[in-house]
């Protein structure tokens, strides 16, 4: 008998255990519906957040004054340099420089320092590219200029309005050849190397010194 009772008891049961309580079927439908409304999207379309973003932007300011808008700096002309400002001992001890002749100057081509006067004969240690026999060249770079009894020096380089110099292209001569012997120790080949260098030559044609109502400002 107990076990005809115990199998009625859990066939009763069953039908039972198969519902979900009561209790709980409340929660359960709040718990969808809160999840329902955070998975659901914003009613505000995209555009209107894009028209409102623009709205919210200053407008543009407009100008209403019929002046030309000024012209591009890069197609300007550039305006000239001022001169450099001289020192006011050189309005009075120039014209004492250039009242005494033999006139001598230092002038620098490239890098070279030269101690010369008018009339000489300059070989550079070098040949000048671009220039051939006849051509003027303005040497409007010097460190000294002076007489016999006046010295001028530059803060490295003398002001070019204060001197003109200029130099004649005479030609360019060339040096012997010259052999070179090399040889490595313990080794009886040796090895000859040709050269033969090219000097341009120069005539300092003319050293003056500049007047102040001359100079060009």
């Amino acid at each position: 008998m107990s076990r005809s009772l115990l199998r009625s008891v859990l066939e009763l049961r069953t039908p039972v255990s198969r519902l979900s309580p009561t209790p709980l079927l409340p929660i359960r439908a709040r718990l969808m519906h809160q999840t329902s409304q955070i998975i659901e999207p914003s009613p505000v379309a995209p555009e209107s957040i894009i028209n409102n973003t623009a709205v919210k932007q200053p407008p543009q300011q407009t100008s209403t004054s019929t002046t030309p808008p000024p012209s591009n700096p890069v197609h300007q002309q550039p305006s000239p340099l001022s001169p450099a400002s001289l020192d006011p001992s050189i309005g009075t001890l120039l014209p004492l420089l250039a009242a005494q002749p033999a006139h001598y100057i230092t002038i620098h081509i490239h890098g070279r320092p030269y101690l010369v006067t008018a009339g000489d004969q300059l070989r550079l240690p070098f040949k000048m590219p671009g220039v051939v026999p006849g051509d003027v060249l303005r040497l409007n770079r010097a460190s000294t200029l002076g007489s016999r009894d006046f010295t001028l020096r530059g803060a490295p380089y003398v002001d070019e309005r204060l001197f003109e110099c200029r130099a004649v292209v005479l030609g360019t001569e060339a040096e012997p050849m010259r052999v070179m012997i090399k040889k490595k120790r313990r080794c009886r080949r040796k090895r000859h190397v040709f050269s033969k260098h090219k000097y341009t030559v120069l005539r300092i044609s003319e050293v003056k010194v500049a007047k102040l109502g001359e100079m060009e400002v």
